[in-house]
């Protein structure tokens, strides 16, 4: 009798599953995608806030271009001179001082280095230099990093330090306390 009870609420399982599984596939035979359904990532924005204790505002943009991702950061409420600027691993700007950003985004276990070389962490954008009035642009294109893929750096962050990138201390170029940070998320 038991054997008989298993065999038909399998059977009803069976038959209900059959049908729910048809019902779905008819209601999808009239979808189609066209390639301009799917949202591809061409841009991506940071906007920059100051850590506690300081005043450091500022706007990058991140746009996918032939040979990698233009770069372009405007900053102010710096002091005047270089400061180390990186994306790092956690889109986590909870902490105070920056610090649940975590380390430099490096998911090719490289070493630290210069933006401009290959043998780099991907989240390595070396030094913004901030004028006597605490203003600073940087541009370049950068290619190691991108707006998908493993190298991805949507929902990540950007943390700009107190002090310059030397670009060869391990692993984070010395560059001293964060003084600015935000999340990079999808650009318009």
């Amino acid at each position: 009798m038991k054997q008989i009870r298993a065999t038909l609420i399998l059977l009803v399982f069976a038959v209900f599953y059959t049908s729910s599984a048809a019902q779905s596939m008819n209601n999808m035979k009239g979808m189609h995608m066209d390639a301009k359904d799917l949202h591809i990532v061409t841009k991506a924005v940071c906007v920059i806030y100051p850590t506690q204790g300081n005043n450091v505002t500022g706007i990058i943009t991140f746009t996918k271009v032939d040979g990698g991702v233009r770069v372009v950061a405007d900053l102010e409420g710096l002091t005047s001179g270089k400061h180390g600027i990186h994306i790092h691993e956690y889109g986590d700007c909870s902490a105070a001082d920056g610090t649940s950003a975590g380390g430099h985004f490096n998911p090719m276990a490289k070493t630290h280095g210069s933006p401009m070389e290959s043998m780099r962490h991907e989240g390595d954008m070396g030094n913004i230099v901030a004028d006597n009035n605490g203003k600073a642009h940087l541009e370049y294109v950068d290619k190691e990093i991108s707006l998908t893929g493993l190298t991805s750096i949507i929902g990540r962050s950007v943390i700009v330090h107190k002090g310059e990138d030397d670009m060869k201390t391990q692993p984070t170029g010395n560059a001293g306390a964060r003084v600015a940070y935000g999340v990079i998320g999808i650009g318009k």
